[in-house]
């Protein structure tokens, strides 16, 4: 049988590299050693922490794999009404449901809840993914927000101080009423940026303060912009723009 090897900073865990291939999430891929499934070098993988690379003959229910793929990064314009998952337990249309069918297996950077659109990155790299929601890369996001309810010149300081909400603390949120618009209750447009990307966390953080958002629509993440790109629409950020951005990184995702 495969034996398990030493960590090697060369090689990756089975899973890792199985699911950067598109096989399966790691999950599936680590559900399958138990049976057999997998062989490394014409043995059974036999634990998870098995480790190989490219130079390793893999196969699954005996299919060789090829190689492993580069970590890929795509723009997604996600529509309101449209979850973040594979699948919906109500039945709701997914963000795979959208995807052209030559879409390889992507999985997202972050989360934009049901009704939230706008922004999404999508990568096939669970590094790169991991790298990018770090609190350590420190990336703004910013969103467009309409909100209904009374603005007040304190709700920015009050942000910006960071709060606390039902027990969670939110680090600072910048906040500040889009330019040249006419004073509506029920139609006032903000701009919002913040670092964390906390669960729902625009949308809680003005519950907070007294304003129901209406519309919200991420339109930046870090250096990447939703720009022109169209509701629905996908755009691959090449890979010169993407080293540009997190740098020698990219060889060890």
């Amino acid at each position: 049988m495969a034996s398990q090897v030493k960590e090697n900073p060369l090689k990756e865990r089975i899973a890792k590299y199985l699911a950067r291939l598109g096989i399966a999430s790691r999950r599936q891929v680590e559900a399958m050693i138990p049976s057999g499934r997998i062989t490394v070098n014409g043995e059974p993988v036999v634990h998870p922490a098995t480790f190989v690379n490219h130079d390793d003959n893999i196969a699954v229910d005996g299919a060789a794999v090829g190689a492993k793929e580069s970590a890929r990064l795509w723009l997604y314009n996600k529509p309101k009404n449209v979850m973040v998952s594979e699948r919906d337990p109500e039945g709701r249309k997914t963000i795979y449901d959208t995807f052209p069918a030559a879409m390889p297996r992507v999985i997202p950077v972050g989360r934009l809840d049901y009704a939230t659109e706008g922004l999404l990155l999508l990568t096939n790299s669970g590094g790169l993914k991991r790298h990018l929601e770090l609190p350590a890369t420190g990336w703004q996001r910013r969103y467009r927000t309409r909100v209904q309810g009374e603005w007040k010149d304190d709700i920015a300081n009050t942000l910006a101080k960071g709060i606390k909400v039902d027990g969670e603390a939110f680090g600072p949120i910048l906040a500040e009423v889009e330019p040249n618009q006419r004073y509506n209750p029920r139609q006032l447009w903000l701009e919002v940026s913040l670092r964390e990307g906390k669960n729902r966390e625009v949308r809680r953080a003005m519950s907070h303060v007294g304003l129901e958002v209406t519309k919200l629509i991420r339109v930046s993440y870090g250096p990447f912009q939703l720009g022109e790109l169209e509701e629905g629409r996908l755009r691959e950020v090449s890979e010169k723009v993407l080293r540009e951005q997190i740098g020698n990184i990219l060889e060890y995702l």
